[in-house]
């Protein structure tokens, strides 16, 4: 074990032990025994939600501790035990140019034998735009009309007329990268083969573990748009997607328990196990989650990896975010209930505790409301929910919060903190609480639609504000309070009082996020860009220009050249841009140029189409084939005051866009005109040059022609125009496209700078 595992899991020792002795006290000595009913009830809440939330957290610890222990290493594996995959890609409605990317990608998609690999877009709304789609990359089809089962009702037809041994899923968005079956498919041969002197050997047949069935592989969900979080709170710089911990952290821990999460996508499935427990269930609004459950129970292995092999699109929409959380709790409870994975035998103890943690989690946003509600009830209305002495407070409470918070950092790996966790259960408290009760009821809702994942640019927000309404009447409760409980109290009355002054602090800045994340932001962007760093050439009157890209996206590129050159708007200018696996040709005009004043140089934005067909499809995979740049890790030097004040700043700030289309190249130099005319050149673009102090020197004629040391004539035309608030005066070039033409445009850069 190395040392930094165990001083982790020397923390989490502690913290369990300080968190059990704090929750003892607080049985045994704060309840509100002799505090009336009222009181009493909402103490035990009190109680219960913290003991409920230590609880999941104990087992996460107890998980994170074990985790290493379970950890599968991917064997290299000779070409020819490569088994046949069947490659699922399930759509419903989703647009045809949304499967375009995902189908295009799984095209790509490497592999020994690329005949061993049969890919179908399995549709159950039978269209024929999607049929023709098929059609136009040669993988199968499979319609389904009336289609009464939902999406297990379509992967359960796509199963019935298909036979490979495994089975790749897809949801229509999700874009694999090309080394997706390399990085997954090895993991069910793990039983026949064994690492042995650095290398890895086929295992003779008294070796084959039969016991050893690997029925799951599941790679993390991942995103390259920025989530509902990111971007409403202005974080995209700072934080990762809100379903990376699950993914990347919490699924990958329930490896130790074999209680691992289908998660719906970027998966392969054992055909054999989805054979042995009767395909996709169709009782259910999660079958994804219910599926690993059952394939769990027939003895098989479910394993997450770490490492991201496909993204797709995150919910932009505060409206279908919150449609799919609700899916997602009424969904993992009635899993749980369909299957009795919380106290089925088919199941080991470690696995039965993780799915109980499952249930518990969706209780946690009740737990919020609790844990907001609590300080207002005592400091506004008076209600006593802890018996407690300040010192007691201070002496059971501050080393275990001390201690659980340190733990929480190491538990989520600078994916997510405390205060992260706090904040994204306070957003959705006020719209999963009643969906929870009333599903542990039993009381179900049916019906969903898919999550729609379109960002509509010029969608109004005003309704969404509505959704903080739960927030702020909390937050004016809790600014109340806090107004209350400090009037009159001054020196040790202040210091006595200063943990609800915490409590209720603490709340009102989840409070507050809440209310930003619902108040939104406008989006102005389509399409999402890419951090890309890729050979780029530019192709303009027959020069060529090599570059570097910035970043990509579907409808432009941006890119860097060490000098700045002549790129007019209104010429199509052609673009090769290449990788070490990818090749596209494109075409497009600029749309601005800037100094870029971080890497040096000069940056070109342009709006660009692909030439052909070949060459889109080639650019898709230039732009997807790739992890995403959004973060993977929490920017812990950022505190709750550095997010407050940005979302005030960007929120008072007006959004401007660049404009030049043309770079503007400093001169600084004097130079003088055939006809003995002078002035001190400041900069020029190509097609002007702003200039100070001309002194035409007695002529009269507003044209006037410059040699430059290489004797490149450039004819130049006052126009009587000033830079904006400036005393530049703008000279025109004229005979630009006679330089062009004899390519002196690059040697007038060189003479003149």
């Amino acid at each position: 074990m190395r040392r930094e595992d165990s001083k982790r899991n020397l923390l989490f020792i502690v913290t369990i032990i300080l968190m059990s002795i704090y929750l003892i006290w607080r049985l045994v000595f704060t309840l509100p025994y002799h505090q009336g009913a009222a009181n009493m009830i909402f103490g035990l809440l009190l109680f219960t939600a913290e003991a409920v939330t230590v609880f999941t957290t104990f087992e996460l610890f107890y998980q994170k501790m074990r985790m290493n222990r379970y950890h599968l290493e991917c064997p290299e594996v000779p070409a020819e035990y490569y088994p046949d995959v069947d490659v699922f890609i399930a759509t419903h409605n989703e647009p045809a140019d949304i499967l375009y990317k995902t189908v295009n990608a799984c095209t790509f998609m490497e592999y020994p034998d690329k005949n061993k690999v049969h890919i179908y877009l399995c549709d159950d709304g039978n269209r024929e735009e999607i049929a023709k789609l098929a059609e136009e990359f040669q993988i199968g089809y499979l319609g389904l009309a009336d289609n009464k089962h939902a999406k297990s009702g379509n992967l359960n037809h796509a199963l019935s007329r298909t036979n490979s041994p495994l089975i790749a899923t897809f949801d229509a968005d999700m874009i694999p990268q090309r080394t997706f079956l390399m990085k997954t498919v090895p993991y069910f041969l793990l039983s026949r083969f064994k690492k042995e002197d650095g290398g890895w050997k086929l295992r003779a047949e008294d070796e084959i573990d039969k016991q050893f069935r690997m029925g799951i592989v599941q790679t993390p969900q991942s995103f390259y748009n920025p989530d509902l979080f990111q971007f409403n709170l202005y974080a995209e710089g700072n934080i990762p997607n809100e379903q990376d911990f699950f993914s990347k952290e919490v699924n990958i821990m329930r490896n130790s328990s074999n209680a691992v999460a289908y998660t719906g996508s970027n998966t392969v499935i054992l055909r054999e196990a989805l054979e042995e427990i009767g395909g996709f269930p169709y009782n259910t609004i999660t079958e994804d989650f219910e599926t690993s459950i059952r394939i769990q129970k027939a003895g098989y292995i479910t394993y997450a990896t770490d490492e991201i092999q496909a993204a797709g699109l995150t919910t932009t929409t505060v409206k279908s975010m919150l449609k799919q959380r609700v899916r997602w709790a009424r969904g993992v409870i009635q899993s749980l209930q369909n299957t009795k994975a919380i106290v089925t035998k088919k199941l080991s103890l470690p696995a039965r505790i993780t799915y109980l943690n499952s249930f518990l989690y969706w209780w946690s946003f009740f737990n919020r409301l609790i844990f907001i509600l609590s300080p207002i009830l005592f400091a506004l209305f008076d209600f006593k929910i802890v018996t407690s002495g300040f010192w007691d407070v201070i002496v059971f409470w501050l080393p275990a919060y001390i201690f659980y918070s340190t733990s929480m950092r190491y538990l989520s790996g600078n994916i997510r903190n405390q205060r992260w966790s706090q904040v994204i259960d306070t957003i959705f408290m006020p719209y999963l609480i009643i969906p929870v009760i009333l599903e542990t009821l039993h009381i179900h809702q049916r019906k969903f639609k898919v999550t729609n994942k379109k960002r509509n640019v010029n969608e109004s927000r005003f309704g969404y504000i509505l959704y903080a309404i739960p927030h702020m009447i909390l937050l004016i409760l809790s600014a109340a309070a806090m107004i209350r409980f400090v009037n009159g109290k001054y020196g040790w009355a202040l210091l006595y009082s200063s943990i609800i002054i915490f409590w209720i602090a603490y709340n009102m800045v989840a409070l507050f996020y809440a209310v930003f994340f619902m108040l939104g932001r406008p989006a102005y962007r389509k399409s999402e860009r890419f951090v890309a760093n890729e050979k780029i050439v530019v192709e303009f009157k027959g020069q060529e220009y090599e570059a570097v890209t910035v970043d990509l996206s579907e409808n432009g590129v941006a890119f860097r050249m060490e000098t700045p050159v002549y790129l007019p708007e209104q010429e199509i200018i052609h673009f090769t841009v290449m990788s070490n696996h990818y090749k596209a040709r494109l075409y497009g005009n600029i749309k601005y140029v800037k100094k870029d004043e971080v890497e040096g140089g000069w940056r070109y934005s342009a709006l660009v189409e692909p030439e052909d067909e070949g060459s889109r499809r080639q650019y898709m995979q230039l732009i997807y084939d790739r992890v995403h740049s959004l973060p993977m890790e929490m920017n812990l030097w950022i505190t709750a005051y550095d997010d407050m004040i940005r979302n005030i700043k960007k929120r008072l700030s007006k959004t401007f866009s660049d404009q030049r289309k043309l770079p503007r190249i400093p001169v600084n130099r004097e130079i003088a005109f055939s006809n003995g005319a002078t002035c001190k050149v400041v900069n020029f673009n190509f097609n002007y040059f702003s200039v100070l102090n001309f002194d035409a020197n007695g002529n009269e004629e507003d044209q006037f022609d410059y040699n430059t040391e290489k004797g490149i004539k450039l004819t130049l035309k006052r126009t009587g125009k000033y830079r904006q608030h400036s005393v530049e005066e703008l000279l025109a070039v004229t005979n630009i496209d006679e330089l062009i033409e004899k390519n002196q445009i690059d040697q007038i850069l060189s003479d003149i700078s």
